[in-house]
């Protein structure tokens, strides 16, 4: 039987445990907290993402490794690729986990981005906003997730708080886009070579934190386009395995910039669970295998949305026809993801209808 380790036992590999099961593949997790959301579906071994020796144990018996965030160090899983198939390669994750780094390999493969300046002190600050001009947003270089360590800047005034706020360690400033849409577009790559892009994703984030997605975006062909060929290159550059996740900007002048990627499975991937022949989880399994990749063409018009902080009563939510609920079985916590609720049909207008009854039963993102 073939089995996969994940770093990780959130509800990312808790979902790539219940796609494994379909395909009678074993998924065993490791993560270092007290009750994971993925225990109740696969093994987990409680353990630090730094403690080697643990990690090695963890990897008898493992046909191939992955993981489901970027904190994981990518030190962690350069060791583990020494010792067997690791997916995505170390590489892919240390780029993803440095803005700066990020931004370059966006540019070398022929993205546009953001203007943006490194900051490794006050007086960087003062001359990167002096140079990109203001509105801007300040971002912690490294670490940082659903708007943590972030501070947006309106005016010569803010530079010292913002630069407080993320706890003046090293940062970029970033101009402020005055984007029309965002957009996410999912890839996948086997061991095989082979490479396949999901429908592109239509993504509103409130507070930082993402709402709510929908697929097929409206987006123009061209920019469809655009987005894959680069992203093509990206993957067959980075020899990147798995799926991955390129956030991109649309602006309202018709440019399209990318943000920032996720080396991994990804939230405004959800849909794919219901809205796609193959799930963006499964296909992720099928690459770092090298088994065939399933068709990643959408069956129907998806919405999906996050539940944040609180569940909803569970028998409102059961009472939209078409809704799949996916509770993660996590504790209430203000701006922790509880779980996510996906409709499907058809008509699109039909699916906006049923995602702006769950909008009314499931509020947005409280913020952290």
């Amino acid at each position: 039987m073939t089995t996969v380790g994940v770093l990780g036992a959130g509800q990312l590999a808790r979902m790539l445990a219940l796609a494994a099961h379909r395909l009678g593949i074993t998924v065993r997790a490791l993560d270092p907290s007290d009750h994971p959301c993925a225990a109740p579906v696969c093994p987990v071994t409680q353990a630090s993402f730094t403690d080697l020796p643990a990690i090695d144990r963890f990897l008898t018996g493992l046909d191939a490794l992955t993981f489901e965030f970027e904190s994981i160090p990518a030190d962690t899983i350069r060791h583990a690729g020494e010792r067997l198939p690791t997916h995505p390669n170390a590489e892919s994750l240390r780029l993803s986990q440095d803005r700066v780094l990020e931004k370059q390999v966006f540019s070398e493969v022929g993205f546009e981005i953001p203007r943006f300046a490194p900051v490794d002190s006050i007086e960087d600050l003062h001359t990167a906003a002096a140079h990109i001009g203001l509105p801007a947003i300040l971002k912690s270089r490294t670490g940082g997730y659903d708007g943590r360590s972030q501070a947006r800047i309106h005016s010569l005034e803010q530079l010292n708080d913002a630069w407080t706020a993320i706890g003046t360690v090293p940062a970029i400033l970033e101009e402020l886009v005055p984007f029309e849409r965002e957009i996410s577009l999912i890839g996948v790559r086997s061991t095989t070579g082979e490479i396949d892009f999901y429908p592109p994703v239509e993504n509103l984030h409130i507070n930082s934190t993402l709402y709510t997605s929908r697929a097929p975006a409206e987006l123009s062909r061209a920019h469809e386009l655009e987005a894959q060929h680069h992203a093509r290159t990206m993957l067959e550059r980075l020899e990147h395995v798995g799926v991955l996740c390129i956030e991109l900007f649309l602006t309202r002048n018709g440019r399209l910039l990318a943000n920032e990627f996720a080396p991994r499975v990804h939230n405004s991937g959800h849909w794919t669970i219901e809205g796609a022949h193959t799930s963006q989880f499964e296909n992720h399994l099928r690459a770092i295998l090298g088994l065939p990749l399933g068709s990643t063409e959408a069956i129907a018009h998806s919405a999906m949305i996050n539940i944040v902080g609180a569940e909803p009563p569970l028998a409102k939510l059961l009472a939209i026809e078409s809704a799949r609920i996916h509770l993660y079985t996590k504790q209430p916590r203000r701006g922790r993801k509880l779980g996510h609720v996906t409709v499907t049909d058809n008509d699109p207008a039909h699916t906006h209808a049923l995602l702006d009854r769950l909008t009314a039963i499931i509020p947005p993102p409280p913020g952290v």
